[in-house]
């Protein structure tokens, strides 16, 4: 396999897949893990560039990450899953809905959209860190990923994530930032049919609320979920996150709107 990955929890569990970030490794979900085990087989990977899981030889678009998490499935015999993704791991799964339905069941996309910046910034980005780097960026995602007041309460949470940031590749965060820069799924948004639950971070500057709201307002099946979050709301909302992310997953009712 190309793609670095993770399984664990009870054999006959059903399967919830856990997709991560741009910039982070599975340890993103260690709030989350202990409780998610105790009713899912969890299956953690690394997104191309990230940890252990390679490039590939052509340019990595969405396709590519979603096609990975299809054939992860495929090589693990899953036939069927959940599915839990997060900025870019969520983009991942609203690719997922729309081209492959019939593998989910639900999905939980937070801190995401279908649409995620602009193409211009993405390709600076990536240029930049491929010139330059990853010290540029480090420098400035803690601001982006977390509010001032959370910084200040849980330095050390924060400062752990910047760490493992700037151990990743510099040509894999710049491949997936190109992959970003092309990844445009608005006009799918109407054919995706599985349930989802978006969930937005109130003080969100990279995807606002009014993304995950496009996103619902066009979905046949989704809902919405805000937190009192910035971009990692699993991280700030912890508890929120996992219990709204249960909730849905395992009764499919009382999305927390506002909670």
């Amino acid at each position: 396999m190309e793609t670095e990955y993770r399984l664990d929890g009870p054999v006959n569990a059903p399967v919830l897949v856990l997709s991560n970030s741009l910039g982070t490794l599975w340890t993103l979900w260690d709030a989350q893990f202990s409780s998610f085990i105790k009713h899912f087989r969890v299956l953690r990977y690394h997104t191309r560039g990230h940890g252990s899981s390679t490039l590939p030889a052509d340019p990595l678009s969405i396709d590519r990450l979603g096609q990975d998490v299809i054939d992860l499935l495929d090589h693990l015999r899953i036939e069927r899953a959940c599915f839990c993704g997060i900025s870019l791991g969520g983009l991942t799964g609203l690719w997922l809905n729309l081209h492959h339905p019939d593998r989910f069941n639900r999905f939980v996309l937070a801190n995401t959209a279908a649409r995620i910046g602009s193409q211009a910034a993405w390709q600076t980005r990536a240029e930049q860190v491929r010139r330059e780097g990853l010290g540029a960026v480090v420098a400035a995602t803690d601001k982006r990923w977390f509010t001032e007041d959370y910084i200040q309460r849980r330095p050390g949470i924060v400062e752990n994530l910047l760490e493992s940031l700037a151990e990743i590749s510099p040509a894999g965060y710049a491949a997936c930032c190109e992959a970003l820069a092309l990844a445009d799924l608005r006009s799918g948004l109407v054919e995706m049919p599985r349930p989802m639950l978006m969930i937005a971070g109130r003080e969100d500057p990279v995807t606002p609320v009014a993304d995950a709201q496009r996103v619902v307002d066009a979905a046949p099946q989704a809902r919405l979920c805000v937190l009192t979050a910035s971009h990692l709301s699993n991280i700030a909302c912890a508890s929120a996150f996992t219990r709204q992310t249960l909730k849905f997953l395992l009764k499919g009712e009382g999305y927390g709107i506002n909670d």
